[in-house]
């Protein structure tokens, strides 16, 4: 990429910054409209409600304003890079992406696309597939080679079923091919790939591990998505719906192999606190049985959920505190009912808060892992913001498409 590429891609960051969501939304109708065979990749409700085109402007915006030092996107990249693979994104589609990227460019700037700004961005799309291809071959191939290791897809049996909560339920997994079970790090997911009777295409989601490796089986614990507002904004949950009404024990489903750099530093001995909000439980209950096993450092859970009904988890939650000298958890009731007993399904009332939170905090400086929807992680960060907690103490995943790359960045 010559450096007056460069130049030019830094000057068009104020045009991104104004256009940009226009731009990813153009791309993405023109793309499936010339290819829609790539809708097997991409889930439709983040098409709908815009999220999956936020999260690529945001995406775009932080390469074009650090094309200089892209060292310092190291995050974001490894982000995307394992999400590609759990999704089977191969290299024969970047230049698919790359003509329809260009001409959603040319579409909503017009004339002001001159030939110069659409040859430096061609450029320096080719740069960052190069670099996303050769991150993405190096996750494929470090997965295939761990004993019982695979590339794309592979049939797994499910073993057992188990409701978790009024609106999660876990799903046991083994390999059909009775071959070895690869081991993962905790806070890593699966991409599952289902075809739904009567859909004209495949669908593929990712759902975190929820038990520890045990070389016996893989635990998925998916949240039942029920439709919010009007249904026509947010119907109900395409996939999550039916693994809850339809798939049953004995049945097959195609996964990939563990994917995700959401996940612990073990070289790290700091106190830990993990925060879950609803289903992002899922993560970090697997973290937390790790962090048990290991039995040093010093951690604290906390779950934030609507209700007892709601909340995922909660005998294992207590059982592991009583046996681990190093954790312990704090549980938030949203709504709590004249049953529930303080200290045994819940410890606070409400949402999380500075004030709630702040006692129950180790001493010191500690890491954060937080994981949950958009909205609990919104909150969580405006609460590390009043304690100062440094960004390069803050680990997190949000279950939906990310709006911004910021701490990702800041990280790196």
């Amino acid at each position: 990429m010559l450096a007056q590429h460069k130049l030019i891609v830094q000057a068009t960051v104020p045009v991104l910054q104004q256009h940009g969501e226009a731009i990813t939304q153009t791309f993405y109708r023109q793309m499936f409209e010339a290819h829609p065979e790539l809708l097997n990749l991409f889930n439709p409700a983040n098409q709908r409600d815009g999220g999956q085109a936020r999260s690529l402007a945001a995406s775009i915006l932080a390469y074009a304003a650090h094309i200089d030092h892209l060292e310092q996107l190291g995050g974001m990249v490894d982000m995307i890079a394992h999400k590609h693979v759990s999704l089977q994104v191969l290299p024969e589609h970047y230049p698919i992406v790359g003509e329809h990227l260009l001409g959603a460019i040319r579409t909503v700037l017009g004339e002001a696309a001159t030939p110069e700004i659409i040859e430096a961005w061609a450029a320096a799309y080719g740069q960052l597939a190069e670099i996303m291809i050769g991150r993405e071959e190096s996750l494929h191939v470090e997965g295939e080679q761990q004993e019982g290791g695979w590339r794309g897809h592979k049939a797994f049996t499910v073993q057992r079923r188990q409701q978790e909560s009024e609106s999660i339920t876990s799903f046991y997994l083994v390999p059909a091919d009775g071959k070895p079970l690869p081991t993962f790090r905790p806070g890593q997911y699966l991409g599952v790939k289902v075809h739904v009777p009567g859909s004209a295409y495949d669908q593929i989601r990712q759902y975190s591990l929820s038990h520890v490796p045990n070389g016996q089986f893989y635990r998925i614990s998916v949240k039942r998505e029920a439709a919010r507002g009007n249904a026509g904004d947010a119907p109900d949950g395409q996939i999550s719906n039916y693994l809850h009404d339809a798939v049953k024990e004995g049945d097959v489903m195609q996964a990939s192999m563990p994917i995700g750099n959401f996940v612990l530093d073990d070289s790290r001995t700091d106190p830990l606190v993990l925060l879950s909000g609803g289903v992002g439980i899922t993560p970090t209950i697997c973290m937390l049985q790790h962090l048990a096993e290991q039995g040093q450092r010093l951690v604290l859970f906390v779950h934030a959920a609507l209700g007892r009904e709601h909340h995922a988890f909660a005998g294992e939650l207590r059982e592991l505190e009583k046996k681990s000298s190093n954790i312990k958890g704090v549980v938030y009731y949203e709504n709590v009912r004249a049953e529930d007993v303080p200290g045994l399904h819940h410890d606070e009332a409400g949402r999380i808060s500075l004030e709630s939170l702040r006692p129950h905090l180790p001493s010191g400086g500690a890491d954060y892992y937080y994981c949950g929807p958009l909205g609990f992680m919104n909150a969580v960060e405006r609460v590390l913001d009043q304690l100062g907690v440094p960004l390069h103490r803050r680990y997190s995943e949000v279950f939906a498409p990310d709006p911004s790359f910021a701490a990702a960045i800041a990280k790196a």
